[in-house]
């Protein structure tokens, strides 16, 4: 867990002002510890995405909350795949061979992936 203060000195571009407003967006999450705000290690990692987003690739405030959401939907869809992976992988051979089966005659017939 980072606090609010500590973060603002390891990121150098970070202002308070803009962590502050992305509080107030619920784009960032931070937990009350006490009397201060905390910060898990996903949210500071996240905090780093924005900051690159915003002050790298100058992505301007009313386009983050549309660019985070599609980032949020591909870390779900990562999540998905990897339960899903670890499902089949638990089958019998011969029930991989039929889901990779069906796998590639969805591939090969033409459907959008």
């Amino acid at each position: 867990m980072m606090r609010a203060d500590e973060l603002l000195e390891q990121i150098d571009a970070l202002q308070q002002s803009d962590l502050e407003a992305w509080i107030g967006e619920q784009l960032i999450s931070p937990q009350q510890d006490t009397d201060v705000l905390v910060f898990s290690e996903m949210e500071c990692a996240r905090i780093r995405l924005i900051c690159t987003l915003h002050y790298e690739l100058e992505v301007d405030a009313e386009t983050l909350p549309v660019v985070l959401s599609l980032v949020d939907q591909l870390y779900q869809t990562r999540q998905r795949l990897l339960k899903l992976t670890a499902a089949v992988a638990a089958q019998d051979d011969a029930v991989q061979t039929a889901i990779l089966a069906a796998i590639d005659a969805g591939h090969s017939s033409g459907e959008k992936t």
